[in-house]
């Protein structure tokens, strides 16, 4: 791999009041709700092949999708089946049921982020591209191995908005300003034909687009990315913006149970920021509001992440405790 691979560098973003959700697009960004942010600091791009490549070199992590399976966690699954991989893009043949995503997405063994299609691909000249097939607790352990961590769904949102408020895209209220491509999304007819965004097909160099107000690459289109907010709906999801400090994947609270879906036994996390599979006939999610489920253990090639860094909480005065105690 070519690409320098150091740490990203991190972009201050100031703490405000947005309106954080949409209620022209889709159910699940409502309610429009004021939502305060604290000041932090966020990656300017998500993180690279590279940079995934150093820390797996550093630390030997093995990922969710290299990962042996345990039979117990499917129960009724034929055994012979349960091997490592992920989940891979393939185009149709030309159109399909839209409401059928079976159609476009398949399971592939050996599916890594070294191997994004599966054996015989690789990521050799592209360490510029997102890393994907990683899943939620691959993110979070490359978050704390370099002493970063994940963004909640509230400031994910609030940084791809750039300073905006309220605006439908993170540049303003218009798909295309004077006709210029603002993200990796979808060129064409989905799942079918796709002519490339910028001449990708797939993902794309970090910073192949126009970064937004505050600075910051890809935060719509490329890859999705994890956050930490399990996802939730109305109410329920209105009582947790802005959590900052959300359980792992591993910590069935009152929020993550209310996260896994009917039939299945995985908790669920907001993803954000769209990908380059997003195209307006199907998935028109590259806007800051826009949101999707997914399995803490699920791994695909649209998938993601980028790192955040909070301020340090001010040290106690010597003595406080005492008085707090007393």
């Amino acid at each position: 791999m070519t690409t320098a691979t150091a740490l990203t560098p991190l972009v201050e973003v100031p703490a405000g009041r947005f309106r954080m959700g949409s209620t022209e697009f889709y159910p699940d960004e409502g309610p429009v709700r004021d939502v305060e942010v604290d000041a932090f600091a966020v990656e300017q791009h998500p993180v690279t092949n590279a940079q995934f490549a150093r820390f797996v070199a550093e630390t030997g992590y093995l990922t969710v999708a290299e990962r042996e399976l345990d039979p117990a966690d499917f129960p009724g699954a034929d055994p012979a089946v349960l091997v490592p991989g992920g989940l891979v893009f393939t185009p149709t043949r030309g159109p399909v049921d839209l409401a059928d995503w079976t159609r476009w997405w398949r399971w592939q063994a050996g599916a890594s982020w070294r191997h994004p299609g599966g054996p015989g691909t690789g990521v050799d000249g592209r360490g510029d591209h997102p890393v994907v097939l990683v899943a939620f607790d691959d993110a979070l352990a490359y978050a704390r191995w370099a002493g970063r961590d994940l963004p909640t769904e509230a400031e994910f949102e609030y940084a791809a908005r750039g300073g905006t408020d309220g605006a439908r895209y993170a540049w303003g209220d218009e798909p295309r300003p004077d006709g210029r491509l603002m993200a990796n999304t979808w060129q064409g007819r989905f799942p079918y034909a796709n002519t490339g965004a910028g001449g990708w097909v797939g993902t794309s160099p970090v910073g192949s687009f126009p970064a937004n107000g505050y600075g910051l690459a890809d935060m719509i289109g490329n890859v999705w990315e994890w956050t930490t907010t399990f996802y939730l709906t109305g109410d329920a999801r209105h009582a947790h913006d802005g959590a900052c400090c959300a359980p792992s994947s591993d910590d069935l609270g009152p929020a993550a149970r209310a996260s896994i879906a009917p039939g299945e036994r995985q908790p669920r996390k907001a993803l954000k920021g769209g990908s380059h599979l997003c195209a307006p006939e199907y998935c028109l999610r590259y806007r800051p509001a826009a949101r999707s489920a997914q399995s803490v253990d699920s791994a695909t090639t649209h998938i993601g992440f980028r790192c955040v860094v909070r301020p340090a909480a001010p040290a106690m005065p010597a003595g406080a405790a005492d008085l707090l105690a007393g």
